[in-house]
């Protein structure tokens, strides 16, 4: 079985279908399929590269292994799983990835002699913490019922304004006006916090 060679080989025609390029190159190793395909395919294949982060010569190589699989491997597409353009995209995806775990070279940590620092708050930060806690909690309990149900359920409950509007069956606008008034009457309160 020889391999392909990279430059195009004349007379191929650009509008034939992928699938069936694919299929002469399973069936007869046929390098004028091959040929077509890189015309089609190449120039999409190192764009998609490119936008994966990959550098102008590594998505050449990528471009060039991808077509030298679509080789190799043409009689394992089958049509009745999906496109042409899927399989050959899929297999540059495969080769993408592989070269990043290939190119990650971090070195290899025993888990039991990493020292972990906590995450848990020292002295001082737990009082400020608390200092805060406390002064939004006075600054809430200043706001309207209404208000301080809101202001929960857009921040506690991390509820958009048409969730919080039909949670409490009332007009988004409503919603939209309980909370500008709580923010201008937080604000003061609270502005020194940020």
């Amino acid at each position: 079985m020889s391999e392909p060679t990279s430059g195009h080989l004349p007379g191929t025609d650009q509008s034939e279908d992928p699938r069936e390029l694919i299929e002469r190159i399973a069936q007869r190793r046929d390098k004028a399929a091959l040929a077509a395909l890189f015309s089609l395919y190449a120039p999409k294949i190192k764009s998609m590269m490119l936008k994966l982060g990959a550098s102008n010569a590594l998505a050449e190589d990528l471009v060039q292994e991808t077509l030298l699989t679509v080789w190799r491997k043409a009689e394992l597409y089958s049509p009745q799983r999906g496109a042409a353009s899927t399989w050959i995209f899929t297999i540059a995806r495969n080769l993408r990835i592989d070269q990043l775990r290939r190119q990650s070279n971090k070195p290899y940590e025993d888990l039991e002699k990493v020292e972990l620092v906590s995450d848990a708050p020292i002295g001082v930060s737990v009082v400020e913490q608390h200092q805060v806690v406390d002064r939004v909690g006075k600054a809430l309990a200043d706001l309207s019922e209404d208000q301080r149900e809101v202001v929960r359920l857009s921040f506690v409950q991390d509820m958009p304004h048409s969730e919080i509007s039909r949670a409490l069956g009332i007009p988004l606008g409503t919603v939209k006006s309980r909370l500008r008034l709580a923010y201008d009457r937080l604000r003061p309160l609270l502005e020194d916090l940020q």
